[in-house]
């Protein structure tokens, strides 16, 4: 039987692959509760990559998604529109079936462009594919709330810029996009929280965890299926979302203390955690 510092020796990295711990998953009678800590901690390694990268990079697509869906020109405002209701009005998981079948679907040797052949293979891999449906789905709920800011942008603000002479990128720049976040941020908040409990979706999606390299829901499972004892894997998954959700409220609440510095206390925008049961 391992003790706890053996335990946290070979299990704290093995999500990431056999060759950063033990080849083997604990199994049996051999499995203690140390062993459920330290292999659902590391799996959250790959729950916190979801959530960092699918925030970081869909943050940039919905700013261009939400702008154009403001612009009055219908090439920008169309597309930006349907793009919005095609994630926001189908369920994540089932977007997530829909593109790991997309992908499956190309060529296994590769897509061939004259003399350069693409691999695919990976695509169809859950740090990809998954993360792919994730940041998708972030980018289209994120430029619906960022639009909402848009629209909410006090008259007086842009009145001034103009009085200023500012036009363009320089007034976008210092005007509209820093009120657009002061404003957008509290709900973004809640996106990124949602975003953060969405990536247990990625164990009941179709993209498969290779060599065991899963995730906190997937070790949870494994402890659950070989102990026959799910008291006490996926209360310990919950405990862990409950200290990330803290620690991103606490990350996010001082970016919004940062954006609303300006502001009298009385008249900051304040964070309130509205939970999204159905999306």
């Amino acid at each position: 039987m391992n003790t706890c510092a053996q335990s946290f020796e070979t299990l704290i990295l093995r999500s990431l692959g056999r060759e950063f711990g033990a080849r083997l998953l604990p199994s049996g009678l051999d499995i203690t509760l140390c062993d459920q800590v330290f292999l659902i901690a590391s799996g959250l390694i790959w729950n916190i990559y979801f959530a960092i990268l699918a925030l970081a990079l869909g943050f940039f697509l919905a700013t261009a998604v939400a702008l154009g869906k403001a612009s009055p020109r219908a090439w920008l405002n169309r597309p930006a529109r349907a793009f919005i209701f095609l994630f926001r009005g189908s369920p994540l998981f089932v977007q997530f079936f829909f593109v790991y079948e997309a992908l499956v679907l190309l060529p296994r040797a590769g897509i061939s462009l004259g003399d350069i052949t693409l691999p695919t293979q990976w695509m169809t891999r859950a740090w990809a594919g998954a993360l792919f449906v994730l940041f998708l789905n972030t980018s289209a709920y994120t430029a619906e709330i960022f639009f909402g800011a848009l629209t909410s942008i006090p008259k007086g603000d842009t009145e001034a810029a103009d009085a200023y002479g500012l036009t363009g990128w320089r007034k976008f720049r210092r005007i509209t996009w820093p009120t657009m976040l002061r404003l957008a941020w509290p709900s973004y908040t809640n996106e990124a929280i949602f975003l953060l409990h969405a990536t247990t979706l990625v164990f009941f999606s179709a993209f498969p965890a290779w060599q065991q390299m899963g995730d906190a829901l997937y070790y949870a499972q494994y402890f659950a299926a070989q102990t026959f004892n799910p008291f006490i894997a996926y209360p310990l998954v919950g405990l862990y979302y409950v200290a990330m959700t803290l620690a991103v409220i606490g990350l996010f609440g001082i970016v919004n203390r940062r954006l609303n510095r300006h502001l009298p206390r009385a008249a900051r925008a304040r964070f309130r955690f509205r939970p999204q049961y159905i999306r």
